[in-house]
């Protein structure tokens, strides 16, 4: 199940241009990741045009959520050759599907989701991937404290792609640069 914090409820027929959804399962410490940084983004002043969605799990039941947005920011950890706590800036198509396909509805990724969104007609108009290389993959429900030193980081990576501003100190986020803290 989806929740938004109240300052970003929206009623279906008027989605918010742009979504920062936070992907992740929390049970398995840095792998929610993407969940911890929307939580930790729900107390900031964003722009009245920015949605703020914990996705956690959920595979297709996020198609109506993604529908007709002009932009999506996602947050999730990712699997790749990078260091842990590297912090990637992509596209969907620098990603893979899940390795073993789906075999109920239940089981569909976010890139899944997303090809149904496009079939449909209803998928948004871009789609950043702000992914975070985990150190700690196991049972557990905090990140691990090199992970968590990086989501003040994250946070104002996703503030520069809404347009929120970011500290001078900050360099700016570039297409397929690593970023490492």
């Amino acid at each position: 199940m989806l929740f938004l914090t109240a300052q970003h409820r929206r009623t279906p027929s008027s989605p918010c241009p742009t979504l920062v959804l936070g992907l992740g399962n929390i049970l398995l410490r840095d792998e929610g990741v993407g969940v911890r940084v929307v939580e930790a983004m729900e107390g900031l002043e964003l722009p009245p045009d920015v949605e703020l969605v914990d996705g956690g799990t959920a595979g297709l039941d996020l198609l109506e959520v993604l529908a007709h947005r002009r932009k999506v920011i996602v947050v999730d950890a990712v699997e790749g050759t990078s260091a842990p706590g590297t912090v990637l800036r992509l596209s969907p198509e620098d990603l893979v599907p899940q390795a073993a396909p789906a075999v109920s509805l239940h089981e569909m990724g976010f890139l899944e989701t997303l090809t149904v969104a496009r079939q449909l007609g209803i998928a948004p108009a871009e789609v950043v991937v702000l992914g975070i290389k985990p150190k700690e993959v196991s049972c557990g429900l905090d990140l691990s404290p090199e992970i968590a030193r990086l989501v003040p980081r994250v946070i104002d990576l996703v503030l520069a792609d809404v347009g929120a501003g970011m500290p001078e100190d900050v360099p700016a986020p570039a297409p397929e640069r690593e970023d490492r803290r």
